[in-house]
């Protein structure tokens, strides 16, 4: 049985053509080194061994990750755990993580793979929510790429929306290279109280109003970002706490994945049969960076994918909890 450290020397050079093998071989690793997956895979009544083609793999429920310790090695190993946010009440999800460089690392080769390196920007954070805290993988990430940013000035802002807005007034006269990455309330509000001229940004959202506003539709936050600084398109992130992988869209709500992530689209009343192209189903997650929880996730978002491997989030199954990051429908 090939160890974790075998996947982790792959992923990262990983081809479209060398994918489904690489998939394959850790869908034969988890089914056996998983306990929880193990389980599922039983309780379908298949066999690792009969397992041949990436399409007869099943996806786990990202429910597991609420009820279970979704791992192959024993929790008490872990560096930490990543938990999701949730509504009051609301059971929350769990991703121990054993190694944190490797997550890390991750992170950095996929945004620095459509954006270029990071030590380029200034890195702001505007993730209120997500700071009041803790556990947050998306903190973890964003923190991540604010020391490798050479800016000195670079960081987490709370509630300092009048310090940031200089800050990005300065770098864009400076003519530095500037990632604002927030949650959609908290760059609603700097968008009302400081509006400024940030053509050329790169401002990402990651959706969710927490509570502190109205839901809107992904067009109306957009257009109000938009007009508010000057900007051509909103970039968004798409991740969650049971992906260590992350997708970007560069603009009209169409994400992009590494060549490690592969998405496919399951029939909404039937979760192991795939919808027909261009139909909005179940989105069904491969994250080859998951090497120590589980690669294969069915997730409760609906979506719809193009024929170029990018997708769209419709939104989400009527009966799914509502979780904090990309709250945001078309």
């Amino acid at each position: 049985m090939r160890a974790p450290q075998y996947f982790k020397s792959k992923i990262f050079h990983c081809t479209p053509e060398g994918f489904n093998a690489l998939a394959l071989a850790l869908f034969q690793y988890q089914a056996q080194a998983n306990p929880i997956y193990r389980a599922y895979l039983e309780h379908l009544g298949l066999r690792a061994q009969q397992v041949k083609r990436l399409e007869q793999i099943p996806h786990l429920p990202i429910q597991f990750f609420k009820s279970d310790a979704v791992t192959i090695r024993p929790t008490a190993e872990a560096a930490l755990s990543f938990t999701s946010s949730g509504t009051t009440g609301a059971q929350t999800s769990r991703h121990f993580v054993f190694d944190l460089p490797f997550y890390q690392q991750n992170t950095q080769n996929i945004f620095e793979r459509f954006y270029g390196p990071l030590q380029d920007f200034f890195v702001a954070g505007l993730l209120p929510s997500y700071l009041e805290r803790s556990g947050s993988s998306l903190i973890s990430m964003v923190q991540h790429f604010i020391g490798l940013s050479a800016d000195e000035d670079s960081g987490f802002f709370l509630d300092e929306l009048s310090a940031l807005s200089q800050l990005l007034a300065a770098k864009k006269a400076a003519g530095k290279k500037i990632l604002l990455i927030g949650v959609t309330f908290a760059l609603l509000d700097l968008a009302r109280d400081y509006p400024q001229d940030l053509s050329g940004a790169v401002l990402m959202e990651t959706g969710g109003m927490k509570g502190r506003r109205k839901e809107m539709v992904r067009s109306q936050v957009h257009s109000l970002l938009q007009e508010a600084f000057n900007l051509e398109k909103i970039h968004s992130e798409y991740g969650m706490t049971e992906l260590l992988s992350q997708a970007y869209s560069l603009g009209e709500g169409v994400f992009n994945t590494p060549p490690w992530v592969k998405v496919s689209v399951r029939q909404t009343d039937d979760p192991f049969s795939l919808a027909k192209p261009g139909k909005t189903g179940g989105l069904n997650i491969i994250d080859l960076a998951n090497i120590e929880s589980c690669a294969f996730i069915e997730t409760q978002d609906l979506a719809r994918l193009h024929p170029n491997g990018t997708f769209e989030v419709m939104g989400r199954f009527d009966t799914a909890d509502i979780r904090g990051c990309n709250l945001l429908v078309v």
